[in-house]
């Protein structure tokens, strides 16, 4: 039931917070990596901005970037797809869908690093996110 209601909660929203690993935050906004790998999606089909936080030791927002599109299936096609421009290795990729037959890949759109890093609270966030969270 709860998740119903976060559901039709989460309706309008237009962006999510990513926590991302620094190293990998650095390529995506540096322009060497053009996709997001993830384990899970979020559900809300009118998401089209990821807004970026850089996570430990850095722990501040540092940009956005809009999703050109969303690929989503077995881990072997997926990485077939995306590893030319991946800003991975394959060995960072497999063990990171260790165990896991599906993968999702977020296709990097126009990116924005923002002149200002900025904190959770700028969002009326109060922790990093595991997964995601609607802003």
């Amino acid at each position: 039931m709860l998740s119903d209601k976060m559901t039709t909660f989460a309706h309008g929203y237009k962006k999510v917070l990513l926590s991302i690993k620094p190293e990998f935050a650095e390529k995506i906004f540096n322009g060497t990596k053009k996709y997001e790998f993830r384990k899970s999606i979020f559900k809300n089909k009118n998401v089209d901005t990821v807004v970026v936080y850089a996570s430990s030791p850095w722990q501040y927002v540092i940009g956005e970037f809009k999703i050109e599109t969303i690929l989503s299936g077995n881990v072997d096609r997926i990485w077939e797809q995306t590893r030319e421009l991946s800003g991975i290795s394959e060995e960072f990729y497999r063990m990171y869908f260790a165990h896991k037959t599906n993968a999702y890949a977020i296709k990097i759109g126009n990116v924005t690093r923002f002149k200002r890093n900025k904190h959770l609270s700028d969002y009326n966030v109060n922790f990093a996110p595991q997964s995601y969270v609607y802003l």
